[in-house]
């Protein structure tokens, strides 16, 4: 029988500690796993490493003074093209960053999942990544060609946090939306793996709307199980959400200002998930 991997996003943050390097999924203001990122802001964990194609995860910890190092393509909101606490942490040099493109990423995380200590690629020769990162190293092809390739290092993670539209208790996790966003790299890439998702369905339910091809975690990698509803807000879990973008909005704005950001916290950031979801239900409330 299978193992019963249920928890609260609290039990999965006390299995973390301080210096951990943690993978993010998502993809910029994409079904983020933001449930269990506020339950890291109400924690005391600190030093942290965080890899991820980021987002308000990234914005909310740096804020919160929680990163020590930052592996990253990006810092979006998507529709608001850079991540206001992100930037501000860049500009008083807040956090070592390495800034890679988009394919070294995926490629260190694949390099990681394999156990490899690097992979060998085109992305990023010739491109001024090479300049940023001086750490890069390159690597000539042992066969006859003898081409020059960048050696991208494994980016090997102590944990992972994604979310997704439904899993079972037992760690088999399914997308339902147009993009698996490498969550499943994050996972495998990781020596614990941990999924956040809408609902927690029976096993037999995960094929009953979907084909296989969206079962994207299979629970060897998977450690543990939250249900939270809303779980991905502000960012969007489709088809279960959109993004919230008049709350994505208030978030930016607030972040310009420190008064402000001190009531936003207050207000919103407070208390625990249940807190949280009940002021946003009240903001719009007030929007409307």
């Amino acid at each position: 029988m299978s193992k019963d991997k249920t928890m609260t996003a609290e039990e999965v943050v006390g299995r973390l500690r301080s210096g951990m390097t943690i993978g993010i999924g998502g993809w910029g203001s994409r079904r983020k796993p933001m449930a269990l990122v506020r339950a890291l802001l109400r924690s005391d964990l600190t030093d942290l490493t965080v890899v991820s194609y980021g987002g308000p995860d990234v914005g909310l910890l740096a804020a919160a003074g929680k990163i020590r190092k930052l592996v990253a393509a990006f810092a979006t909101l998507d529709s608001i093209p850079l991540e206001p606490h992100f930037g501000a942490a860049r500009q008083r040099g807040a956090f070592e960053l390495v800034e890679l493109d988009e394919a070294m990423v995926m490629w260190g995380l694949t390099a990681a999942v394999h156990r490899l200590p690097f992979m060998p690629i085109r992305a990023g020769l010739a491109s001024d990544v090479m300049s940023v990162n001086p750490s890069l190293r390159t690597v000539r092809s042992p066969y006859d060609d003898r081409e020059e390739l960048v050696a991208v290092p494994a980016l090997r993670l102590d944990a992972a946090l994604v979310h997704l539209n439904r899993a079972d208790a037992h760690g088999n996790g399914q997308y339902l939306g147009p993009d698996p966003y490498f969550d499943d790299l994050f996972c495998e890439a990781a020596d614990t793996a941990y999924v956040s998702c809408e609902r927690i369905v029976e096993t037999s339910e995960l094929l009953k709307d979907a084909g296989p091809q969206s079962l994207l975690l299979k629970r060897a990698f998977v450690d543990g199980v939250v249900e939270t509803p809303n779980g991905a807000h502000f960012t969007s879990c489709a088809p279960d959400h959109d993004r919230d973008e008049a709350f994505q909005r208030a978030y930016v704005r607030a972040a310009r200002d420190p008064e402000e950001w001190r009531a936003f916290t207050a207000r919103f950031l407070s208390g625990d998930e249940d807190a949280y979801q009940a002021a946003v239900a009240a903001f719009h409330e007030e929007e409307a």
